[in-house]
C-alpha cells in the first residue's frame, strides 16, 4: 500500500513530546501508562447461541472491494468473498482459492493462465465463471477506487479464454503476481450486482462468493449470515455480529471484560492489552497473538543538509535503541526490526543488527568526530511525523534524549509534527530531513517492503530520486545497482535466486541507510473462555468462519 499508501494503506505516526533527558521521559511515560482510561458502559450484545459477537474499533468506510483500502473494510470483505489465491491460515503460504491450482506462467513471465474452480455461485445465485472473474478484475482496475493502482499498474489485459479459464497478461514480469491476486479487494463480485465505470461504487453492500453473505451494514454494526450454498468448508458458527466501537478502545475493553462481546480485535491500547493478558493468566479469557507484518521505520532524506552525509545516517543507525522503543512505547508488544522486511518472510536478513547493533554510542561518536562534527559544530536533524501519531511522538522524544545523553551534542534531533494530511502531502516534496512512519503491506511478499521504498524510476546519484518509491516515502534515495536488483527479483521465478537478490539489496540498505527499521507489530485478539478457533493472519485479515462456541 502508497501505504503511506498501502501496508494495506494504512500507516502513520504520532505527536511530539519534549523531554530533557531519557530518564525523565521514561519516568513520565511509565507514570502515564499506569493510569487507567475512563471506561464508560458499552452497548450490550448477546454472547449466547451459535452466532459470534466480535467487538472492534475499526469502522469500515466502505465494503466495496474496488474502493476499500483500509483494514476495517478489508476485514469484512475478506469474510464475504473469495479471491483467486489466498493464504493458509496464520501463514504467508499462498494456496489456490477460486483458482483450481497455481497459475501456468509463460517463459517470458508475462502471461498467466489460471484454471478456475467450477460449481461456485455468488450470494445472488449468479454462477461464477471466467467471465465473472474477468469482470471483477476489470472493475477493480477501471472504477478508480483507492487500491485500483495495485492491479492497473501491473495488468495489461485480462480475458476469459474458456468457461473456466482466465488469461492475464502483465505489462512487465512480476514474480509476486499471485500474491497480489490474494489482496481481498481483488475478489470475485457478481456481474449482476455491479457495473464498471468511474466512481460506480456500492459502499454498503457486497455480493461475493464467500462463506458469509451480508445481512446488515451500518456505522456501528455489521451482521453476516452463513451462505448455505458456499462451495467450500462451511463456517463453524451460525453467523457473525460485528459490534463497532469507533475511536473508543475503552468501550471495546469494557465490552470484553463484561462479556458483552465474545471476541475483541483491533485496536486496544498497549495498557489495555497488558490488563487483558493479566486477566487471561488468572483464567478470565484467552489471548491470541501472532507476529504482524506492519512495520515502523525512519526515513532519512539523503538530499538534505547533514542527512545527505552517510556518516550522519550511519551514526543515527548506531544510536538507535530498538529494545528501548519496544519496551517504553509498545510495552513489549512489538518486535525489534533490523531490516525493512519483517521476519515472517524467509527473505528477511537482520542486516542492521549485524552492522550496527543497538545503541552503540561509541561507534556513533567516532563516526561523527571523523566527519568533523563536535559540540560546537553539531549535525542537526529535524524529525517530523504526523501530529496524530502518539507512537512516533514518543520515538522522536526518545531519539532526542538518546542524542543528548550519549553523543555529547555532536548530533541533535529536533522533533516536530504537522497535521496528518499535510504531513503526507509534503512527504514526497522533500521538505523534511527525516520522518517517522509506518507501513502496512498490500500483499504478502518481500517485494512489498523493498520496491515501494527503494525503487526509483527517474533520478540520479547527484539529484536523488525524482520519481518512484523512494521519492514517495521521503528518502529520495537513488542507487542504480539497487534499481537493477529490484528489477531482477521481480522477474526471477526461482525462489532461491530471489532470496539471494533480496539479501544483496538489504546489505546495500544497511550500508547507505536511507531508512532505519524500528519495529514490526504483534497482533492481539482476545476471546472468552468458551470460544474456540480464533486466528490472526499475518496479512491482518481476520477469519470469522473458524470461530465457534463450546
Amino acid at each position: 500500500m502508497m501505504m503511506i499508501k498501502g501496508f494495506w494503506p494504512w500507516k502513520r505516526l504520532r505527536q511530539l513530546t519534549k523531554f530533557i533527558t531519557l530518564f525523565s521521559f521514561c519516568f513520565l511515560l511509565t507514570v502515564a501508562c499506569n493510569q487507567q482510561p475512563d471506561i464508560t458502559p458499552s452497548p450490550t450484545a448477546t454472547t449466547t447461541g451459535d452466532r459470534i459477537t466480535i467487538g472492534t474499533t475499526s469502522q469500515p468506510r466502505t465494503i466495496d472491494p474496488a474502493d476499500s483500502y483500509e483494514i476495517a473494510g478489508l476485514m469484512v470483505i475478506y469474510n464475504l468473498s473469495d479471491t483467486l489465491y489466498t493464504y493458509e491460515l496464520g501463514s504467508t503460504t499462498l494456496k489456490p482459492q477460486l483458482a483450481k491450482e497455481m497459475p501456468t506462467v509463460s517463459e517470458d513471465g508475462l502471461t498467466y493462465t489460471i484454471a478456475l474452480r467450477e460449481g461456485v455461485t455468488f450470494h445472488d445465485e449468479t454462477p461464477f465463471n471466467a467471465e465473472a472473474m474477468a469482470f471483477s478484475l476489470e472493475r477493480f482496475m477501471n472504477n478508480g477506487g483507492k487500491p485500483s493502482f495495485l492491479l492497473a499498474d501491473t495488468i495489461d489485459t485480462v480475458k476469459a479464454t474458456g468457461d473456466y479459464e482466465l488469461t492475464i497478461i502483465l505489462k512487465e514480469p512480476f514474480s509476486a503476481f499471485p500474491a497480489l491476486l490474494a489482496f481481498p479487494g481483488a475478489c470475485a463480485v457478481s456481474p449482476q450486482a455491479y457495473e464498471i465505470g468511474e466512481g460506480k461504487f456500492i459502499p454498503d453492500n457486497l455480493v461475493g462468493t464467500g462463506p458469509y453473505k451480508l445481512n446488515n451494514f451500518s456505522s456501528d454494526s455489521v451482521q453476516l449470515d452463513v451462505f448455505e450454498n458456499y462451495w467450500g468448508e462451511k463456517p463453524e458458527n451460525k453467523g457473525i455480529d460485528l459490534q463497532i466501537y469507533p475511536t473508543n478502545p475503552a468501550n471495546l475493553f469494557n465490552a470484553f471484560r463484561t462479556q458483552a462481546v465474545d471476541v475483541a480485535y483491533q485496536s486496544l491500547t498497549p495498557e489495555q492489552v497488558m490488563q487483558l493478558q493479566k486477566d487471561a493468566d488468572s483464567g478470565q479469557g484467552q489471548v491470541i497473538e501472532n507476529p504482524g507484518t506492519a512495520i515502523a521505520f525512519m526515513a532519512l532524506n539523503v538530499q538534505t543538509e547533514f542527512v545527505k552525509q552517510k556518516p550522519v545516517r550511519q551514526a543515527i543507525a548506531y544510536v538507535m535503541d530498538r529494545q528501548l522503543l519496544n519496551e517504553r512505547i509498545l510495552k513489549g508488544q512489538g518486535e525489534p526490526l533490523y531490516t525493512m522486511i519483517p521476519v515472517a518472510f524467509e527473505a528477511s536478513q537482520p542486516v542492521f543488527k549485524d552492522r550496527y547493533g543497538d545503541n552503540d554510542k561509541d561507534a556513533a561518536k567516532k563516526l561523527l568526530q571523523d566527519a568533523g562534527f563536535s559540540p560546537d559544530n553539531p549535525a542537526t536533524v529535524e524529525v517530523w511525523h504526523s501530529a496524530g501519531s502518539v507512537n512516533s511522538s514518543q520515538v522522536a522524544a526518545i531519539l532526542k534524549s538518546l542524542a543528548e545523553r550519549d553523543l555529547d551534542g555532536m548530533l541533535q534531533f529536533v522533533p516536530d509534527n504537522i497535521a496528518s494530511a499535510a504531513f503526507f502531502k509534503n512527504l514526497s516534496q522533500g521538505l523534511y530531513q527525516s520522518t517517522l512512519s509506518s507501513w502496512y503491506p498490500d500483499f504478502l511478499d518481500a517485494d512489498n517492503y523493498i520496491y515501494p521504498f527503494l525503487d526509483c524510476a527517474k533520478g540520479s546519484s547527484e539529484e536523488g530520486c525524482q520519481e518512484g518509491g523512494s521519492q514517495s516515502q521521503g528518502s529520495f534515495y537513488y542507487n542504480e545497482e539497487v534499481n537493477q536488483l529490484i528489477a531482477q527479483q521481480r522477474q526471477e521465478s526461482d525462489p532461491k535466486k530471489r532470496l539471494e537478490i533480496f539479501a544483496k539489496i538489504q546489505k546495500v540498505l544497511a550500508e547507505d541507510v536511507p531508512y532505519i527499521p524500528l519495529w514490526q507489530t504483534r497482533e492481539y485478539a482476545f476471546a472468552q473462555n468458551n470460544i474456540n478457533g480464533v486466528t490472526i493472519n499475518p496479512s491482518q485479515t481476520f477469519p470469522f468462519s473458524t470461530i465457534s462456541r463450546n
